[in-house]
């Protein structure tokens, strides 16, 4: 039987190999994404969640969250926060497009 300490050990191997494999993605699709000066970032309204993430590594204030009202009567919420980018603040940087959960954010040319 596998003892706590054992497990504890176990567990925090296969953290670390995860951390790793997610670093790597990361770190590959950054290559493959385009960015700089000639590119802007565009979020996907209907993909973007309000979650605030691009808005938090955003270093320029080149992104602003604004409310949309609910598509769906079935629910009651009133206000549904969105991301939206401020085209001439937005340096290309690419920050926003790694940080958001939804993949609702990707870089166009200008």
């Amino acid at each position: 039987m596998t003892s706590t300490e054992e497990l504890a050990k176990l567990r925090a191997q296969e953290a670390e190999r995860i951390a790793i494999m997610l670093a790597r993605t990361k770190g590959e699709r950054r290559e493959k994404l385009k960015g700089g000066e000639g590119t802007v970032a565009w979020v996907t309204e209907n993909l973007c969640i309000g979650c605030d993430q691009c808005l938090i590594v955003c270093d320029d204030d080149a992104i602003e969250l604004y409310h949309k009202e609910m598509a769906s009567p079935l629910l009651n919420v009133p206000s549904n926060s969105k991301a939206r980018i401020l085209r001439d603040a937005c340096t290309g940087c690419r920050l926003c497009v790694l940080a958001c959960p939804t993949d609702a954010i990707d870089m166009i040319d200008r």
